[in-house]
């Protein structure tokens, strides 16, 4: 008896932070990953751990354009997409605001059209941002959030909303098996040093021996979620059976003031650094904290890594880059990535 093919998962992104990290998990689990990423903020280095790997395959694509035939070859055996092709932080997000809302609301009907034809599970990595600058405090899955539709910071929460709209439209119409997170700040290795996010501003200058930059008097409030943790959390979602159509929060429920961040930071540097204050950015949230209680009960899920654990891990790899002289930034337009592209999809 012919023993029928292995499927396949499908990683939008997973060239990018949490994406590398979570194509790498759902290999060392023994799953057969296509790796769809348009090479937008991501880095070379991500699939360098990746490629080592016998059921990794990478596909250069843009899910705002039509799905590569790649990809569009493999539909009735890809099993399971994840959804993390987008823009993460505020200032890549902000450097190109239509190609952000597109990947977001385009994006993801192309890749809700594919797991429809496919019949695999669809999971969207949405964003706390869906909440805006919370009046609610803090965050549960239930409050509509406080966002403005017109500011800077729109195309992407107003795009996540968009796209949290299809995917349960298409689950209500019964087209796709849907999954929803909520993830909130995720920090940790493979985080582009330039990508404007506060843990990896803050490193990047406590190694360039440069002032901090705080904006606003540091006063307002985040929580941090190690990478891992985040990816254990998606994975679980994924194979979970949801009792009703939700969004899940993902994130930590420690909540730290910025400057109890840079106090933490300083600790682990073993050093006192200077601090240069700026004004804070447009409808920049005051106090972010989710409210993880549907992930504890429906996934059996919590953070494991404590934010000082995780911060070192984070630091020690930024340090090991630094002396290394790492890039982070990479460019599909650049010929030694576009060459490296074509040899990963040759091999794949």
């Amino acid at each position: 008896m012919k023993r029928e093919p292995k499927g396949w998962t499908l990683v939008a992104g997973g060239a990018g932070f949490i994406g590398s990290h979570l194509c790498r998990a759902l290999l060392e689990a023994g799953e057969r990953v296509l790796c769809l990423d348009n090479l937008q903020t991501a880095r070379v280095s991500n699939l360098a751990t990746l490629e080592k790997f016998a059921g990794f395959r990478f596909v250069w694509g843009d899910i705002s354009h039509p799905l590569p035939q790649e990809i569009m070859r493999e539909t009735r055996s890809i099993r399971r997409i994840y959804n993390l092709a987008c823009a993460a932080s505020p200032e890549l997000y902000q450097a190109d605001p239509e190609h952000t809302m597109l990947t977001n609301v385009v994006g993801t009907d192309r890749l809700l059209r594919l797991a429809e034809q496919s019949g695999a599970r669809f999971l969207l990595a949405s964003t706390s941002e869906v909440y805006g600058d919370p009046a609610v405090h803090p965050q549960r899955e239930d409050y509509r959030g406080n966002v403005s539709c017109t500011g800077p910071r729109a195309c992407y929460d107003e795009g996540k909303r968009a796209a949290e709209t299809l995917a349960f439209d298409f689950a209500r119409g019964g087209r796709a098996d849907v999954r929803v997170a909520r993830i909130f700040n995720t920090y940790g290795p493979h985080m582009r040093i330039d990508d404007g996010r506060v843990v990896s501003n803050f490193i990047g200058q406590i190694l360039s021996g440069e002032p901090l930059t705080i904006y606003g008097d540091g006063s307002q409030t985040r929580s941090f979620c190690y990478v891992e943790d985040t990816v254990d959390a998606l994975m679980r979602l994924m194979a979970s059976e949801m009792p009703d159509l939700l969004a899940i929060n993902i994130g930590n429920q420690h909540e730290l003031s910025i400057a109890q961040l840079v106090e933490t930071l300083c600790g682990i540097a073993d050093g006192p650094v200077a601090i240069v204050h700026r004004a804070l950015p447009t409808d920049d949230p005051q106090r972010r904290r989710p409210d993880i209680t549907k992930a504890r009960e429906l996934l059996g899920w919590e953070p494991a890594t404590a934010l000082s654990a995780g911060l070192r891990k984070t630091y020690d790899w930024f340090a090991t880059e630094h002396r290394a002289g790492a890039s982070a930034p990479i460019l599909a337009r650049d010929p030694v990535t576009a060459a490296r592209v074509a040899r990963l999809a040759a091999t794949g």
